[in-house]
């Protein structure tokens, strides 16, 4: 197949493409096949200005920008240097970038030199530019870059004039050169460019940035007299063949035959599958397997298998990688029948011998745990006295959110409703602003961060007293509005109440997203009672009758997504402080719903639900199961299992197979689309008892964590497909098809698996649930926060040499990630305990200085530590009764586990990655005292293991860099002992490798190396 048809096909459903324009307005997560994450902003020039890419950062002009038909592009932007007009970017595009790309079409007019295509950085000695036909000093066109001094440049022949041709220019930090292409084609290449883009541009302040499309920022030079198309700023260095599909696509040619799968980016060494790989090299043989499975239900095959190693190396259990079949089709009769596994770096072949029993039902297991109350567990200083990670982190978020203004949280709530700004209102920013179509998901977020933060702030009387102001004000605006849907403006006046019945908006002919000053519909009383939202109901009505994600006004953005946020945050609020008008807020939003969900047929449902980010629906499943929990009202579980993901929960409509048979439905699509799904098939499961539903939570756990994870606990990062936001496209191929060049780790799905994962704790107490807990929480959410603020990150970059980037210091513009960071530092305390149902049981599940108010015990448990610094920890009752104690004894404990009950030793059999029971009376002043020695670990990649982290105890050691890097550092082991290449202080976790420091990713702010390339001697 040619390659252009390829991508028609595969990625935009539809048979064939007109014009270039159609192509991007699918809203498909692949352009060109780069994926959207490393995309900056996209300007079609196509009518105006903006920003096509859902960054909303929209170009400037101070005149009139004039656009023409062309014959080739349909309309493009006309610059003429009679009008000296120019269009200017907004100078946070290029604030902490990597690397740069930037592409676009010119049709020049003259070949008279000094004109200039684009013109960015801070001012005219440190700036990178194109001048298509040279500068006044240097014939030829000239790509170049002035900074601190230094000059670097690429020469080729001036661009041709009277025709289109296409350029792109690369700044490749990590590979220190500087390339220019033409028509997909490199021409020219600057080499030893030592470079750094915040020489460029100013990360701190993006006033400093001048960004011109068509002028140089000297005066006296040409302004620009060509046509330009769709020009595009990438964070990411493009490759010659993503140039050239670029190139290739918008011509509509065909080029040359290639293979009909996207493959990886393959910028990272490959090695032969000769090459040593960790304590594979030392590996002799590996045990075969005997599994059993029910008829209809793939067998769940061992991660690890036990491994016979030579020369005396004790390498541990062995990853095997089995086949992941996409059906069920081979468990469909009772029988037996033999896998075949491989074990990446030999030619070992592990077998698993699968027996199909006949299907009987077996029971999904019952609810035994609940959470302790926010209220009821505080988190307190070390054992030294000083603030934890913990309390630092929360701290920033607890005090910037008390600095917020509810206004700009509520700001485009009023103005769907086209209802009046407060005084000194100011909108958010980001993805809350006028045209965005996600406006409104930040104040979901914000509900549910204050509400946490109220019931978190018992030790501050003012910052408690100030949630409580906020949570009421946000409450008071949100019903107000919500009354006034579907109800007259005017005593008498024309209405419609029946949320199925919402009419086109006046004027128009047909229903549209455009949220523009000009094109917003803000006829409240046409919309159905019950409704609130940031915009008004046509997204909701468009993605049932087919639209896709984008930009254009023919597009929406992920709506369900947007609502779930809100509702989740009134529920919040209800519970915390029994404000009714939340709760009649949230329950009219759900009969919104049902009414207009009820009458949709199961075929509209699966389109929905399975359409790249359209019909990203959060958990509404979860929040109207929970909504039913609250109401007992019948309707809200029902317009819950309408929003089952069909397709993946089942694989068909016909349940055929699916997660619920544990087949992977899941491979290749948007992780943090689905993660929240699963939730909600988790919490219904609570209500419905349908075994499915936690079969379907059950199974997704652990491929997930078996196939996906990276070591800070993430598991999104697809270099196949190419998009930093999708589960990789074959199972336990991180390797081969992760490690994305535009990062990988959306902060906000580690949020969410962290939420599945405790959730599946309370039903079955498997220690693993929290081991991955743990990993989670210390090496990705605590490590996405700044250094000094409460900026965080969006995605966490993994590859060599790797730098954090930190947004939203100030909480006025979210990403979805800012968004769940604003909950995620105000509940830290939320899983340290758990209680059993009948209360005669506690769980401490993680090693936190806090301590606990277990009232039903009338017993505080306090506990005193300075985990992880040091290895042990010290549990101290105040009161008295009979109940267990369950403590975890981590999986990485393999030195040992040790007990002191008041000071005296105990014997006990600790297993880790396991719960030890300590029951007896207690007393008042009884203490358990417990350590669990650090050790050095390697946690390797799946696919390729001796790419592999470093990790003491179960805290992710990185490397501090200085420099981007192409290659994996490199270190040499022990293979015995690796503590034994590893100097340092363990009460500081700062150690010393080869001269490289190495310390706890949460407290790495500059370049890092999280994964390294590991050789063992």
């Amino acid at each position: 197949m040619k390659l252009y048809k390829l991508f028609i096909c595969a990625f935009l459903g539809l048979g064939s493409v007109n014009t270039t324009a159609l192509w991007a307005q699918d809203g498909d997560q692949i352009l060109d096949g780069i994926g959207e994450t490393g995309l900056i902003a996209r300007y079609v020039f196509d009518g105006d200005a903006k920003d096509w890419s859902r960054n909303n950062l929209h170009g400037r002009s101070d005149a009139k920008l004039n656009f023409i038909n062309d014959e080739l592009f349909g309309k493009v932007l006309s610059f003429s240097p009679d009008n000296k007009t120019f269009v200017v970017i907004p100078g946070e595009a290029f604030a902490g970038e990597e690397s740069l790309s930037i592409s676009g079409w010119i049709y020049l007019r003259s070949a008279q030199s000094n004109q200039y295509f684009f013109d960015f950085g801070k001012n005219a000695k440190s700036h990178f530019f194109a001048a298509p036909a040279g500068t006044k000093n240097d014939t030829g066109f000239h790509a170049g870059i002035a900074a601190s001094g230094d000059k670097y440049q690429t020469s080729s022949p001036v661009l041709a004039a009277d025709k289109w041709n296409h350029l792109a220019i690369v700044i490749d930090i990590p590979s220190q050169s500087l390339n220019t292409y033409i028509n997909g084609v490199l021409v020219s290449s600057a080499k030893n460019v030592k470079l750094k883009l915040e020489q460029l541009f100013d990360s701190n302040l993006a006033a400093n940035n001048l960004l011109y499309i068509g002028k140089s920022f000297l005066s006296e030079d040409s302004y620009l007299n060509a046509k330009l198309h769709d020009l595009r700023l990438y964070r990411v260095p493009l490759t010659e063949k993503e140039i050239g599909k670029i190139y290739h696509n918008a011509l509509k040619e065909e080029g040359i035959e290639e293979e009909e799968t996207e493959t990886a980016a393959g910028d990272l060494p490959k090695y032969p599958k000769t090459a040593p790989q960790l304590y594979n090299q030392y590996l002799a043989s590996v045990s075969d397997v005997k599994v059993e499975t029910a008829a209809g239900s793939l067998p769940r095959l061992p991660r690890f298998v036990k491994g016979v190693y030579r020369n005396g190396i004790e390498g541990g259990e062995v990853r095997v990688i089995w086949p992941a079949p996409k059906d069920n089709s081979s468990v469909l009769k009772a029988g037996q029948y033999t896998v075949e596994g491989s074990i990446a770096g030999t030619d070992l072949k592990p077998k698993a011998v699968v027996t199909v029993k006949a299907a009987k039902e077996t029971p999904a297991p019952d609810l035994k745990l609940k959470v302790f109350n926010l209220d009821e567990v505080s988190l307190d200083a070390d054992l030294h006295g000083h603030n934890t990670k913990f309390i630092e982190n929360r701290d920033k978020f607890i005090k910037t959110l008390a600095k917020t203004n509810p206004d700009s949280f509520l700001y485009m709530f009023r103005n769907a409703f086209g209802q009046k700004q407060p005084e000194g209102a100011d909108a958010l920013g980001v993805w809350d602003t006028q045209d965005t179509k996600l406006r409104g998901h930040a104040t979901g977020h914000y509900l549910t961060a204050i509400a946490q933060a109220y019931a978190s702030t018992g030790y501050d009387t003012e910052l408690h007293a100030d949630f409580a102001g906020k949570m009421e004000y946000m409450v008071n605006t949100l019903y107000q509005l919500a009354q006034m849907s579907g109800q007259p403006q005017t005593a008498g006046g024309a209405s419609v109440s029946d949320p199925a019945a919402v009419p086109k908006g006046a004027g128009k002919t047909d229903y549209d997203s455009d949220l523009s000053n000009e094109g917003i519909r803000t006829d409240y009383w046409n919309w159905g009672k019950g409704y609130i939202s940031a915009y008004p109901p046509d997204q909701f009505i468009m993605l049932e009758k087919g639209a896709t994600y984008g930009g254009q006004k023919t597009q929406i953005w992920a709506p369900y997504y947007t609502l779930h946020k809100i509702l989740a945050g009134l529920m919040d609020i209800y519970e915390v402080s029994g404000n009714k008008k939340a709760l009649e807020t949230a329950k009219g939003m759900g009969d919104w719903v049902h009414a207009r969900m009820k009458q949709l047929p199961n075929e509209t449902l699966i389109s929905m639900w399975n359409r790249y980010i359209a019909g990203e629906f959060g958990g509404m499943n979860e929040a109207m199961a929970r909504l039913y929990r609250i109401t007992n009202e019948p309707r809200y579980l029902e317009v819950a299992q309408l929003f089952d993901n069909i397709k993946v929960f089942y694989g068909d409509a016909k349940h055929s197979h699916g997660l619920a048979k544990n087949v992977d439905t899941f491979r290749g699509l948007h992780a943090n689309q689905h993660i929240p799904q699963i939730m909600g098939a988790l919490e219904m499961y609570q209500d419905s008892k349908t075994p499915d539903y936690y079969r379907i939570a059950d199974n997704f756990w652990y491929k997930t964590t078996s196939d996906y994870m990276y070591s800070i606990g993430g598991v999104a990062g697809a270099s196949n497909p190419a998009n930093a936001e999708c589960f990789i496209s074959q199972p336990a191929t991180i390797y081969e098809n992760g490690f994305s060049a535009g990062g990988q780790n959306e902060t906000c799905a580690t949020y969410n698996m962290l939420k599945l994962t405790s959730s599946l704790f309370l039903y079955e107490q498997r220690a693993e649930y929290m081991d991955y807990y743990e990993r989670g929480l210390y090496n990705h959410i605590l490590a996405s926060v700044a250094e000094n603020t409460p900026a965080n990150t969006y995605h966490v970059p993994l590859r060599p040499g790797s730098v954090k980037q930190f947004g939203n210091a100030r909480m006025n513009g979210f990403t979805c990630c800012n968004g769940t960071a604003i909950e995620s530092n105000t509940k830290f305390q939320n899983s340290i305990y758990f209680k059993s149902i009948d209360n005669q049981a506690l769980y401490v599940n993680l090693y936190v200085p806090s301590t606990l108010k277990w009232a039903e015990k009338k017993v505080t448990i306090i506990q005193k530590t300075d985990f992880p610094n040091e290895d042990h920890t010290l549990l101290i009752i105040k009161g008295e009764g009979k109940f267990d104690v369950n403590v975890r004894v981590p999986s990485w404990a393999t030195k040992g586990f040790f007990v002191k009950i008041n000071g005296k030793e105990e014997k006990v059999k600790a297993v880790p990655g396991s719960y030890l029971n300590l029951s007896r009376k207690w007393k008042d002043g009884d203490t358990i005292e417990l350590q669990m020695p650090f050790q050095f670990h390697l946690d390797p990649v799946m696919d390729q293991q001796n790419i592999a982290s470093l990790f003491y105890g179960p805290i992710l050691l990185a490397a501090q860099e200085s420099e981007p890097l192409k290659e994996w550092r490199k270190v040499t082991f022990d293979a015995k002992d690796i503590s034994r290449s590893i100097k340092g202080d363990p009460k500081k976790l700062q150690f010393d490798i080869d001269g490289v420091v190495f310390k706890p990713f949460y407290n790495t702010y500059g370049r890092h190396s999280v994964y390294l390339d590991v050789t063992l001697k």
